[in-house]
C-alpha cells in the first residue's frame, strides 16, 4: 500500500529489496523542470504546444516528445508529466497554451507523436489530464456534464491514440468531476481508458485530485503528492475489513512495477538509452520557426537590412521576452533573447527605436541578470542567505536570478528565521519603474540602506497553486539613471511566514 502514494512531492516510494529505486516525475510539457526550480541547473525551452499544434507536423511533435526525453534523461528524470492535451474550449482557459488545439482530432495525433516520441526514448510519458479538463476556474470542483457522444467525439478522442497507438505509460487523472464522479472516483478511468483500450499503465492523480478512499476503489493508481493522503492506514484498514479486495491493491502495485521496469528502475531493468537525440536548442528554434504562421505578407518581408534605417518596436514583450505561459509548467532557461535584442542583432547599423506601448505583464518580472553584481563575488547574480533571529548564517548561496523557488534542495527553510536577497543593480536604461517582490509572507525591500517598501502579502482565495504560482505583488516607484548603480536588499521573515513561504520569492520591477 506505501507505494501507492508518493514518498514525497515529485518521487515514488523505494524497496531496496525487491531493488526498487524511486521514480522521478517531473513538469513538462514543453521542456522538463526536473527535481529543482533552480537557475542553475537549466532546462531547454521549448515552444509552446499550441504553436507546436500550428505546426501540423506529427513528426516536429515526435521529435517535440523525443527532445523532452533527452532532457528528462539528462536531469535524471523517468515520467514527463505531458503532454498536456485538454482542448481549448475557452479562450478563458488559463492553461491553453499548454495544450494543442480546440481540435480532438488533431490534438490526439500530435499527442500520440509526441508520446511515442517520449517514450521510444525510454522516459514514460503522461498524457493528462484525463478527461473534460479545459478550464482553470473552480477547476477543482467543477463538474463537466456531457452526454456519451460528447465525451467520446470530443474529449476523449483527445486520449485515444495517446493510449491505443502511442501506448503511453502514465496517464494523469484530472480535479474535476464528470457527470457526478470526481475523476479519480470515476468510472472513465476503467471505461473506455482500461477496458476499451488497453491501458496497462499507471493512472498518477493530478497533485491533491485524490481525495477520499473510495478512489481506492476506482482505477485510480497512484496518488500524488506524499507522504501524506487519503489513502495509507485507512486502505490497510479497507483491505483487512474486507471492505476492498486485496487484488484492487495487487493491480495497482503491478502497474507500478511495470512502470519501473519501463524507465529502468527496477533491478535487472536498465534504463534505455535513447534513440532519437538531436540538438536541443537548434530543434526549439526548428520548432518555433515551423509553428509560426505568417497570415498575410503586404510586399513588406523579407527585410533587406542595407536598404533600411529606423525600426520602431512597440510592446511590453518585445523587451521582456515572454517565452512560457508560466505555472506548472515553467521551466528555467539558461538564457532568453527578446524580440527586440534579436531585431537589434539582425539589424546591425539600423536604428532600432523601442517604446513600451502597452504594459502587459502584471506583478513584477525579474530583474535582468546582465545589470545585476552579486555583492559577495562581483560576478553577475545576487547572495541568498537564510539566518538566524540573532544574525548568524544558517546557508547561503549565489544566484543567477531574482526569481526564486526553494522548492526541495538544501535551504534550511524550517529552522531559518529570515531570508535575505541582495544584489547591486545597474539599470540600462533612465527613467522612473516600479521596483518590488511577489511573494507569501511579511517582507521589506531597501535600496540603497534606505527602506521602500515593507508590507504582509496573503494569498487570494484557498488555491495554494495559484498562491505559490503566482503569488501577489507589492512595488513602489524609483527613479533610475542609466549606469548608475543601485543596492537592492530584500527580507523576508520567515518566522511570521503566512502559507508556505518562502516558496515562491521574486524581486523585481515593472513599467511605471
Amino acid at each position: 500500500v506505501q507505494l501507492l502514494t508518493g514518498r514525497d512531492f515529485w518521487t515514488t516510494w523505494p524497496i531496496e529489496r525487491i531493488g526498487l529505486r524511486r521514480i522521478l516525475v517531473s513538469d513538462g510539457p514543453s521542456g522538463v523542470r526536473g527535481e529543482l526550480w533552480d537557475e542553475r541547473d537549466p532546462s531547454l525551452n521549448l515552444p509552446s504546444a499550441t504553436a507546436l499544434a500550428a505546426a501540423w507536423d506529427p513528426d516536429v511533435a515526435r521529435r517535440y516528445g523525443a527532445a523532452a526525453a533527452v532532457e528528462a534523461r539528462r536531469k535524471g528524470v523517468d515520467v514527463v508529466l505531458g503532454p498536456t492535451i485538454n482542448l481549448h474550449r475557452s479562450p478563458l482557459g488559463g492553461r491553453h497554451f499548454e495544450a494543442f488545439s480546440e481540435d480532438p482530432v488533431l490534438t490526439g495525433e500530435l499527442a500520440a507523436a509526441y508520446v511515442t516520441g517520449v517514450q521510444d526514448n525510454g522516459v514514460g510519458a503522461t498524457p493528462k489530464h484525463y478527461v473534460a479538463n479545459d478550464f482553470e476556474t473552480e477547476r477543482f470542483t467543477a463538474d463537466v456534464r456531457a452526454d456519451e457522444r460528447t465525451l467520446r467525439e470530443v474529449y476523449l478522442l483527445a486520449f485515444e491514440k495517446a493510449v491505443t497507438e502511442a501506448r503511453a505509460w502514465v496517464v494523469m487523472s484530472a480535479y474535476n468531476a464528470v457527470n457526478g464522479a470526481t475523476v479519480t472516483e470515476n468510472e472513465l478511468l476503467e471505461t473506455p481508458l482500461n477496458s476499451e483500450w488497453g491501458f496497462d499503465g499507471v493512472v498518477i492523480s493530478d497533485w491533491t485530485a485524490v481525495r477520499s478512499l473510495q478512489s481506492a476503489r476506482a482505477s485510480q493508481d497512484l496518488a500524488m503528492p506524499g507522504p501524506d493522503g487519503p489513502w495509507g492506514e485507512a486502505l490497510v484498514a479497507a483491505v483487512r475489513d474486507g471492505e476492498i479486495a486485496e487484488a484492487v491493491v495487487d493491480r495497482k502495485v503491478l502497474r507500478i512495477l511495470t512502470l519501473a521496469e519501463r524507465v529502468g528502475a527496477l533491478a535487472g531493468s536498465p534504463p534505455a538509452e535513447p534513440v532519437w537525440v538531436e540538438d536541443g536548442v537548434a530543434f526549439a528554434r526548428e520548432a518555433a520557426a515551423e509553428g509560426t504562421v505568417l497570415l498575410e505578407n503586404r510586399g513588406e518581408l523579407p527585410w533587406d537590412a542595407a536598404a533600411l534605417r529606423k525600426v520602431a518596436v512597440i510592446g511590453n514583450n518585445a523587451s521582456a521576452a515572454r517565452t512560457q505561459g508560466g505555472g506548472s509548467a515553467t521551466v528555467v532557461p539558461e538564457s532568453t533573447v527578446s524580440p527586440l535584442d534579436g531585431l537589434r542583432a539582425a539589424l546591425p547599423g539600423v536604428d532600432v527605436g523601442y517604446s513600451v506601448g502597452a504594459v502587459v505583464q502584471s506583478g513584477v518580472a525579474e530583474l535582468p541578470l546582465p545589470q545585476l553584481t552579486n555583492p559577495v563575488t562581483g560576478t553577475p547574480g545576487l547572495r541568498a542567505r537564510f539566518l538566524t533571529e540573532d544574525g548568524t548564517e544558517l546557508f547561503g548561496e549565489d544566484r543567477r536570478a531574482s526569481d526564486l523557488v526553494y522548492f526541495g534542495g538544501d535551504a534550511p527553510i524550517g529552522p531559518a528565521a529570515t531570508y535575505e536577497l541582495s544584489t547591486r543593480w545597474t539599470p540600462a536604461d533612465s527613467g522612473t519603474v516600479r521596483l518590488g517582490f511577489a511573494l507569501v509572507g511579511r517582507a521589506q525591500l531597501y535600496v540603497d540602506g534606505e527602506l521602500l517598501i515593507e508590507d504582509t502579502l496573503t494569498p487570494v482565495g484557498t488555491d495554494l497553486g495559484a498562491a505559490f504560482l503566482s503569488p501577489p505583488t507589492a512595488s513602489a516607484e524609483v527613479r533610475l539613471t542609466a549606469g548608475t548603480p543601485l543596492d537592492v536588499r530584500l527580507v523576508l521573515d520567515l518566522g511570521d511566514r503566512v502559507g508556505f513561504t518562502p516558496a515562491p520569492c521574486r524581486c523585481g520591477w515593472a513599467p511605471s
